[in-house]
């Protein structure tokens, strides 16, 4: 693996925060993106999935690979808040595949 999957990807992990955000806002104001619910429900799922993807990996690397994915020179306090961001992370990703679900199996 290269040295940039190594660090912590912090910014990473805020930016699709804030994808999430932008996709349940245009939801929310709009009520479609694409004017199909089904459309929107497959986006959502797909998105979703993706924003699990990277505190899954995260989450791999240190419990199979034994990574300890940029570590050196961090506080225990620094660590331990970047794995709170993980699990926030994933609990969005889980919400915005929970929300593209139900759009998906809704009878419009």
């Amino acid at each position: 693996m290269s040295k940039r999957r190594n660090r912590l990807n912090t910014g990473w992990l805020v930016g699709v925060i804030v994808l999430a955000l932008v996709y349940a806002a245009l939801l929310y104001f709009g009520h479609t993106l694409t004017g199909t619910v089904k459309l929107d429900g497959i986006i959502g799922v797909v998105l979703g999935l993706y924003i699990c993807s990277h505190p899954s990996a995260n989450l791999v690397d240190v419990l199979i690979f034994g990574r300890v994915l940029g570590r050196q020179g961090m506080s225990k306090r620094t660590y331990f808040w970047w794995w709170v961001l993980n699990f926030v992370v994933f609990v969005v990703g889980f919400l915005v595949i929970v929300s593209g679900t139900t759009r998906f199996t809704a009878g419009r």
